[in-house]
C-alpha cells in the first residue's frame, strides 16, 4: 500500500533529522541507514566535494567531530513528499568558527538520501565566473545553463 503524502513527508523529515543526529554522535552505522547506495554530497568550489558514498560522507562529519568537536543544528526545515530543505548551523568549538548555509535533499523510493546539495551563506568567489556546486550535472538534471533569453538595453 503506497504512503500517504502525510506519511512520506513525515518519512523524510525524519530523516534528515536522524542524519544530524548521527552526525553529531559521529555515527557512522546510523549515518549510512540514512543514505541509499550511491548517495553523493556536493559542496561549494574549495571544500573538496563532491563526496560519493556512504563511507566518504560518513567519515568526513566522523572525522569533523573528532578534530573540531563539531556539532550541527537544524535551524529551519521545509518539505513535501518529494525533497527536504533545510538551514543549518555547523559549530566548530575547538576552532572558535561558525558557518551557516542550507541544504537540498533529494531520496529515493525507499526515503532513503540519494544527494545532498550544502550551499553555504558566504560571499562569492570571485576566482570563479560560475558560481555553482563542483561536480553536480546541473544541465543532465534539467537546470538552465544559459539565460532563458536576451536581456534588454535599458535607456537612463
Amino acid at each position: 500500500m503506497a504512503m500517504t503524502f502525510e506519511e512520506r513527508r513525515n518519512l523524510l523529515m525524519t530523516r534528515v533529522r536522524t542524519y544530524f543526529e548521527a552526525c553529531n554522535e559521529a555515527n557512522r552505522e546510523k549515518m549510512y541507514s540514512c543514505f541509499a547506495d550511491g548517495v553523493v554530497h556536493y559542496f561549494p568550489p574549495g571544500f573538496g566535494g563532491p563526496y560519493c558514498g556512504k563511507k566518504a560522507i560518513a567519515d568526513l562529519w566522523a572525522n569533523f567531530v573528532g578534530v573540531c568537536g563539531s556539532r550541527w543544528t537544524i535551524d529551519r526545515l521545509v518539505a513535501d513528499s518529494v525533497f527536504v530543505a533545510i538551514e543549518w548551523t555547523h559549530f566548530k568549538p575547538r576552532l572558535g568558527e561558525v558557518i551557516r548555509g542550507a541544504e537540498w535533499y533529494e531520496f529515493n523510493d525507499e526515503g532513503l538520501i540519494t544527494s545532498i546539495r550544502a550551499y553555504y551563506a558566504s560571499p562569492r568567489d570571485k576566482e570563479h565566473k560560475i558560481s555553482e556546486l563542483e561536480g553536480f550535472p546541473y544541465a543532465l538534471k534539467g537546470y538552465a545553463v544559459v539565460p532563458p533569453d536576451e536581456a534588454p538595453l535599458v535607456q537612463e
